[in-house]
């Protein structure tokens, strides 16, 4: 388990070789950072203040640990660089802190959480960033991430496919996914809006499909399910007709993306992260994971769970010509390469939770 991570850590610190001394010495606050991104974050911090930089970046870590957990072994919490305090978004952070770097990363991303939570996705979402504006306008840092996401985007029609940032979106407010969707919508006005009056730094990041070692077996985004039904030996379900489809980012380029937005990002503007490369269909994702496995697996298709939020895009794919442009961004990882990483990760989950 440890080789994996270091090996993830040691990667990212390498991608970002040409910007990490702007961390240098510097205080970091980040929200959700018991998550799925958060806790790369965490770790690739670290990783970077140990090889990287000449004075270590302080951290200060906030999460409430409902999803997340700080025993999961991407970070070292007796780090004495690093605080982490367990902390509810919804309400404001008061101690005396004055961050150079602020990431807001918390917040429900899960379809079937989201569907089962809608008022907690919505306050997460508006009190978590309103929070974190207030804390940016008050203590003035250097800069400020939101993460937005893809989502907001709804189900484009082909011709804006790939998706640049300009495009308005095609969202539906009061449908099962409207909580995280709008949500996140309203998340980008209120960050333009404190940038125009106020002049707090703040840029946002629009993830696609960002996947790899550290998301929650429970999750139930496609690939969880996939691995999880397929390693469990049971069948391995498409819901609806199986041609829907996405590009999907490997958790390293991510990241990578994400602290190039903090760190590069023109403040006030919006940023998609995630892979460009070919879309895949859901039912042609759940052959490469049979290959990946190097074992036949039970695919069919199936109806959606009750509870679970219907209406997702036929088709996502992102246009980042901009993060390329203006932020050096290149993801680099494979679907092929990526998959047998997350595989491996959750294998040795499972090693773990069945030996004596």
């Amino acid at each position: 388990m440890e080789r994996l991570l270091s090996e993830e850590l040691r990667r990212l610190s390498a991608m970002l070789e040409d910007v990490a001394h702007r961390l240098d010495g510097k205080t970091v606050l980040i929200t959700g950072a018991a998550g799925f991104i958060g806790s790369y974050l965490v770790g690739v911090l670290q990783e970077l203040s140990r090889s990287r930089l000449a004075r270590p970046a302080r951290i200060v870590a906030l999460d409430n640990l409902i999803t997340g957990t700080k025993d999961n072994r991407f970070f070292d919490l007796d780090d004495p660089a690093l605080t982490f305090t367990k902390h509810d978004v919804t309400k404001p952070y008061l101690d005396d802190v004055s961050p150079d770097f602020i990431i807001h990363a918390a917040g429900i991303a899960s379809p079937v959480y989201y569907a089962r939570y809608p008022l907690e996705t919505i306050d997460a979402t508006i009190q978590g960033i309103r929070n974190v504006l207030e804390l940016a306008r008050r203590t003035r840092p250097e800069a400020v991430l939101y993460f937005s996401s893809s989502e907001i985007y709804g189900d484009p029609p082909a011709e804006f496919i790939p998706t640049p940032e300009d495009y308005p979106g095609h969202v539906s407010p009061t449908g099962l996914r409207a909580c995280y969707d709008e949500s996140k919508r309203l998340g980008e006005t209120l960050a333009t809006v404190y940038h125009r009056q106020y002049g707090v730094p703040v840029t946002s990041v629009r993830p696609f499909n960002v996947y790899g070692p550290g998301m929650r077996r429970d999750d139930y985004r496609v690939l969880p399910n996939f691995l999880g039904a397929a390693l469990d030996r049971r069948a391995v379900e498409v819901f609806g007709d199986g041609t829907q489809t996405r590009t999907f980012c490997y958790a390293t380029d991510g990241v990578n993306g994400f602290l190039r937005a903090l760190l590069l990002g023109r403040p006030g503007e919006v940023y998609n992260i995630g892979s460009d490369a070919e879309e895949i269909s859901m039912r042609d994702l759940a052959r490469k994971v049979e290959e990946a496995l190097g074992e036949p697996l039970d695919i069919r298709l199936a109806e959606p769970p009750e509870g679970y939020p219907v209406g997702d895009p036929s088709r996502r794919r992102p246009d980042i010509t901009k993060a390329k442009r203006e932020l050096g961004y290149a993801p680099t990882v494979p679907l092929a390469e990526g998959l047998p990483r997350m595989i491996a990760w959750y294998r040795l989950l499972r090693q773990e939770a069945t030996s004596p």
